[in-house]
């Protein structure tokens, strides 16, 4: 694959992400507790639980997009 072809699959990697993040973030702050009584259909979970249960997973996916996306593009754009 081709370097400018890699760069741009990179970026466009880590804006889809990143969209995706923001969404969920968006649907946890403005319908917690709709969200909340619908995992508690599936789940025995706790109020706090599920906070941090959503607030390690948004984390674990902006690390993720870091280090997969962004380090990369980082990466080639100095040396290229």
């Amino acid at each position: 694959m081709p370097i400018a072809e890699l760069k741009a699959l990179l970026w466009w990697s880590a804006l889809i992400n990143y969209l995706f993040l923001f969404i969920w973030f968006g649907a946890i702050t403005l319908a917690h507790d709709a969200i909340f009584r619908l995992h508690t259909r599936w789940f025995a979970l706790s109020m706090p639980t599920f906070d941090a249960l959503h607030y390690g997973g948004m984390a674990l996916l902006k690390i993720g997009i870091l280090l997969l996306n962004l380090t990369p593009l980082l990466v080639l754009c100095i040396v290229y």
